[in-house]
């Protein structure tokens, strides 16, 4: 087969069959190969009909329509799947070679293969890509991350297919060394389980709460789109609440509460912990998900312990504004954490992270795109090593304006008996962050009672440590203090 095509591209499912037809349609000849090869034959004949795409069957014959250096971009399933195809090419390929893996892997993975792929003369990108199966097609926000001597040969393409700002700049940079860019990605998913969680708070809210319709419901977020909440989930809630079958019913009456998720907000949290970092919030939506899983044990217990939500007295109007404004002020939590868990990383992994580069990839393309985002580029720009975003003077203002609103918010959910555990945890967290005491002394006193685990003086210098002997009856052995 002529070595012909610009890039290759491996697993035509959804989001592989959309972005070889983006990559297409932006002017490269692209080559595919499917395991189940009569994927590809369908694809050919099918979608991919009169293109500039190329059908392989075998992965021989697929690195041979490859012009040099090979580049070929993996969509298959993030795991031992990844390691495999790793294998089967590696001996098919030549020094210079590059691997991008454009899956949801995890981020270790990612920098295991990374040194890998290296240790053969080769390339390697784990790039997170988001958007799905449109953004796929249209323009998807690309976060690509892994060997930087990659970047150049496919920084022309990566550029060329994403999606773009209303500016015309690229959602598609590069991140950083090893796993930087699946890093990314997976708090990019982790900070939509939280703006997604939030929403359906409020929506809840507004349900059981207020007693609104769906074509009520659908007038206030089609309103909040138009403002400052504008974004992609919003906009989809919209249209959700909305939405109505072929026998007029309302679809979102019809599905089940019991959500499922791929792992990827998990991960966030589970990052988080070993950084130390508090991202509580986006804990909260993960969980939010597995308390929803258990619904048969949910409505078994609803009979015994039954809800009752108390009717809301009040002005329905103004509850509804201050939704909005609670709604505004938790997803900058969210996306406060997320930053901070990305800083934290970057020291961890020595990774030369760009936030206000990566909030620029997420402007368009992706699942989190919204307009606060360049709300936050700026912040980076007026202060790249800005260490929370709530001590940007922007957003320190945007949210103490919307701060009454959202403790109403919060005291109106408990009187209800809703449960609001992401609005009321970013609260938390707000007032946490703030503090300039915490009752951890007491906690510290503690570990020091029943541990000798020792604490630190207010009236020391930091990083000296000192045990009380409390009954009278221990020792001065201390245990070995320690930092997470």
């Amino acid at each position: 087969m002529n070595a012909s095509s610009d890039i290759g591209l491996i697993g035509l499912a959804v989001m592989g069959e959309n972005l070889a037809l983006n990559i297409a349609g932006k002017g490269f000849r692209i080559s595919v190969f499917n395991r189940t090869t009569s994927k590809v034959d369908d694809f050919m004949a099918g979608r991919a009909k009169g293109k500039s795409v190329v059908g392989a069957h075998s992965l021989q014959e697929f690195v041979a329509s490859l012009k040099t250096p090979r580049k070929i971009l993996m969509l298959v399933k993030a795991g031992k799947a990844v390691d495999e195809l790793i294998e089967q090419l590696l001996p098919l390929l030549h020094p210079g070679d590059l691997l991008i893996d454009g899956g949801n892997s995890h981020f270790p993975d990612t920098i295991r293969r990374t040194q890998l792929v290296e240790s053969k003369g080769l390339l390697y990108i784990g790039a997170g890509v988001s958007g799905g199966e449109e953004g796929a097609l249209k323009g998807p926000s690309i976060m690509p991350g892994g060997s930087p001597a990659a970047w150049p040969h496919i920084k022309p393409i990566f550029q060329k297919i994403c999606a773009q700002t209303a500016d015309g700049e690229p959602c598609c940079d590069w991140v950083g060394e090893n796993g930087a860019g699946h890093f990314v990605k997976m708090v990019h998913n982790g900070i939509e389980y939280g703006d997604m969680q939030l929403i359906c708070e409020v929506y809840d809210l507004m349900k059981r709460g207020l007693g609104m319709s769906n074509a009520e419901m659908h007038r206030a977020f089609a309103e909040w789109n138009a403002g400052e909440l504008n974004s992609y989930l919003i906009e989809i809630t919209r249209d959700i609440l909305a939405y109505k079958d072929e026998e007029g019913r309302e679809v979102i009456d019809l599905i089940l509460d019991a959500a499922g998720q791929k792992g990827t907000g998990k991960w966030t949290v589970v990052a988080a912990l070993d950084d130390g970092m508090p991202l509580t919030l986006i804990g909260e939506a993960v969980f939010a998900r597995c308390l929803s899983a258990v619904k048969e044990e949910r409505a078994a217990a609803s009979l015994q312990i039954p809800a009752r939500v108390k009717p809301f007295k009040g002005v329905k109007a103004r509850f509804v504004s201050d939704l909005r404004q609670a709604l505004y002020a938790s997803k900058l939590i969210s996306y406060a954490q997320g930053f901070q868990l990305m800083r934290a990383a970057a020291k961890t992994y020595r990774w030369n992270l760009n936030n206000g580069g990566i909030a620029l990839m997420w402007r368009g393309g992706c699942i989190i795109r919204s307009a606060f985002l360049g709300d936050i580029k700026k912040a980076f720009k007026r202060n790249p090593d800005l260490v929370n975003l709530l001590l940007d003077k922007f957003f320190n203002r945007a949210v103490s304006k919307r701060q009454a609103a959202w403790r109403r918010v919060v005291v109106q959910a408990v009187k209800m008996g809703i449960p609001t555990p992401c609005l009321s945890s970013a609260l938390a967290y707000f007032d946490g962050y703030r503090s300039e005491r915490l009752p951890a002394n007491l906690l510290q006193a503690q570990r020091d009672y029943f541990g000798a685990h020792t604490y630190e003086r207010v009236d020391q210098p930091r990083g000296e440590f000192f045990h009380t002997n409390w009954t009278g009856r221990g020792g001065a052995t201390t245990a070995r203090t320690y930092s997470v």
